[in-house]
């Protein structure tokens, strides 16, 4: 902070110090003014003249009522305009004891509002004037009293436009901080409106063309055997309901994107064949990661592929964050008969909490194993972490098994059993 800024802050702390020093400013102005003779024989000139003892009393007065014109600006200019008429009245020549009064007029200017301001000018104005110009001894048209009339004019002038420009600077900072403080409970609340037409609109859909399609199976199922064409109709009619739920869910959702959001997805759910990707994410990030495989040829059903997919993500996650410096994980992809097998073991020293609650060495489960990638924030939670779980969920609703724990020796093994062909189509049912 520069010596200009501390010395400002200084005196907007303390408003009277500021306050004196201009009223010693107005006065050596008044105290100097008052012996320059403009209407000397050769013009201008200096030390032409000395003020009487009342001048000089009626400035120093002037000049002290001056300190306390933010305490009480209408008194000090009540006070400083007796004291100008005074010595417009009584001096000769004058001293220009009015400027005080021009001080005192901005200062009511600067903190009223501004009809008090005109009506406040005004009566100065006039005041002032008029006692120049009548009960002076110059002349009335003299330049000192047009001079007293145009200064009380700018002074009141200036200090409108002084408050004018603070109220507005002032206007501006209140709304910036009312915005601060209200910018995040405005984003919640739209938030939460949003979600909550979103999730009306959701209803609406489903509840209505589910109890449409409940109604049509049903008559489809009732009259199947006896009218096989109006079997046909009704089934015609679900196709149509199921279709229309689709696309009204479809522009739904669609409200959910972003801007920059493509229309569909441009690349495929993740599976088995982008394995080796997945490997070498990790092997970028620092994770020595060997990938053996004996399915080729086999074909796992989207869900399946895609649960396999999640389960090696998740498990060399869970290796990159806690099996420590050092590890490495190795990933088995097998075929065996009706099922494949995907193993991911690590050998890391680390210790995390297992399935039970148990520490166990190796690796800590972390959460959300169907969003987590290299890198994401996992950590224990009870029952051995919303990771393992949600890797055992997503195997078992595909009719799978998956099991997790720590290796004899250090280390731990996460394996999954994922079945070949899905529920529909074991029954004979086309896919």
């Amino acid at each position: 902070m520069s010596t200009l800024e501390r010395m400002r802050d200084w005196l907007r702390d303390h408003r009277l110090a500021l306050d004196a020093a201009v009223a010693a400013g107005v006065l050596v102005a008044m105290v100097a003014g008052s012996f320059v003779d403009p209407h000397g024989s050769d013009g201008t000139t200096w030390s032409a003249r000395t003020p009487d003892a009342l001048s000089l009393a009626l400035m120093v007065l002037a000049a002290a009522a001056l300190v306390f014109r933010r305490h009480a600006p209408m008194k000090v200019l009540a006070a400083t305009v007796a004291i100008s008429v005074v010595e417009l009245v009584t001096a000769d020549p004058r001293a220009p004891v009015a400027m005080s009064a021009v001080v005192a007029l901005y200062t009511v200017a600067s903190s009223t509002d501004r009809p008090t301001t005109w009506r406040v000018g005004l009566l100065t104005m006039t005041v002032l004037t008029a006692v120049a110009m009548l009960a002076g001894p110059l002349p009335w048209y003299a330049q000192d009293n047009l001079g007293v009339f145009a200064w009380t004019g700018m002074a009141a002038a200036a200090g409108d436009a002084v408050r004018s420009r603070r109220a507005f600077v002032h206007a501006i900072k209140e709304r910036a901080l009312r915005a601060e403080r209200t910018r995040e409970e405005e984003a919640r609340r739209r938030v939460a409106e949003e979600r909550l037409r979103i999730a009306r609109d959701l209803h609406d859909v489903v509840a209505h063309h589910i109890a449409l399609v409940n109604v049509q199976a049903g008559v489809a199922a009732h009259v199947m055997d006896k009218r096989p064409d109006q079997a046909k109709e009704a089934l015609a009619h679900v196709r149509e309901a199921s279709r229309s739920a689709l696309n009204e869910l479809r522009a739904t959702v669609g409200l959910l994107r972003q801007s920059g959001d493509p229309e569909a997805p441009t690349e495929p759910a993740p599976g088995l064949a982008r394995l080796d990707e997945l490997a070498d994410t990790f092997r970028n990030a620092g994770l020595p990661v060997e990938v053996a495989r004996s399915d080729s040829g086999t074909v796992l059903p989207a869900a399946a592929d895609l649960a396999a997919y999640r389960v090696i993500q998740e498990a060399l996650t869970n290796v990159r964050k806690h099996a420590g410096p050092g590890a490495k994980a190795e990933v088995s992809v097998v075929r065996v008969g009706p099922v494949v097998e995907v193993t991911v073991l690590d050998n890391g020293p680390g210790h995390g909490t297992g399935p039970g609650g148990e520490t166990v060495p190796g690796q800590a489960p972390g959460p959300g194993a169907e969003d987590n990638g290299p890198g994401a924030d996992t950590g224990p939670q009870e029952g051995g972490g919303h990771g393992l779980l949600g890797m055992r969920e997503r195997v078992t609703a595909i009719g799978g098994s998956c099991t997790a724990g720590p290796r004899y020796g250090g280390g731990f093994r996460v394996h999954a059993i994922l079945p070949v062909k899905n529920r529909a189509t074991a029954l004979g049912d086309p896919v």
